[in-house]
């Protein structure tokens, strides 16, 4: 794995309704993280795929830093045991915070705000604005219909195909570190092929 790489950003779910193959996904990927000693910026809930990753985490030795706006800890408390937690003003301060110091973007199983999460980090990454890996975990298959809808744009020409490099996605938690450690390279020139030109595919 990269040495450059020391702390990630984990996009995940606080529902607390999920099947227990997610939950147990997110736990093996904390322990994965605290163990290999990578910080951890995430959204600062203590439920659902959230908790379990930062509970699992913390449990093996590792940073978990929270980033939580102050309109949600008035309906749910920010989790209690955390590295730190810094209460933001909105969710768009959240975000920012969020993957500014990052290195890498993981994302869990979630719902629209994982998927408004890991499409700006996409969207960062085409502009080279950010240059990390952004890693799926795609437990059972969760984000198959995701992919096959991004390769779906690119064959469409909404996207060049070198974008395809944008992310990687693995099927087990533990497969982690290899996958930030064989990501292709990113460049902030990459702001170069953002456009799409031309008509063939």
């Amino acid at each position: 794995m990269s040495k450059a790489i020391q702390r990630v950003t984990v996009y995940a779910a606080s529902s607390q309704a999920l099947s227990p193959d997610y939950i147990n996904a997110a736990r093996r990927l904390g322990k994965t993280l605290g163990e290999a000693k990578l910080a951890i910026m995430y959204g600062g809930g203590g439920h659902g795929l959230m908790g379990a990753v930062a509970d699992s985490a913390l449990a093996a030795g590792g940073e978990v830093h929270g980033v939580i706006p102050e309109f949600l800890t008035r309906v749910e408390a920010g989790h209690a045991g955390l590295t730190s937690l810094e209460v933001v003003d909105n969710m768009r301060t959240r975000k920012a915070r969020m993957l500014e110091a990052s290195d890498a973007v993981i994302a869990l199983p979630g719902g629209c705000g994982t998927f408004e999460e890991l499409f700006e980090a996409m969207t960062l990454k085409r502009l080279g604005q950010f240059l990390g890996p952004i890693i799926l975990i795609n437990t059972g298959g969760y984000y198959d219909l995701l992919l096959e809808f991004l390769k779906h744009s690119v064959d469409e020409r909404f996207m060049n195909r070198t974008h395809l490099n944008m992310w990687q996605s693995v099927s087990e938690p533990e497969q982690i570190l290899s996958a930030l450690g064989t990501a292709p390279a990113w460049s902030a020139g990459a702001i170069a092929e953002a456009a799409v030109t031309g008509s063939s595919r």
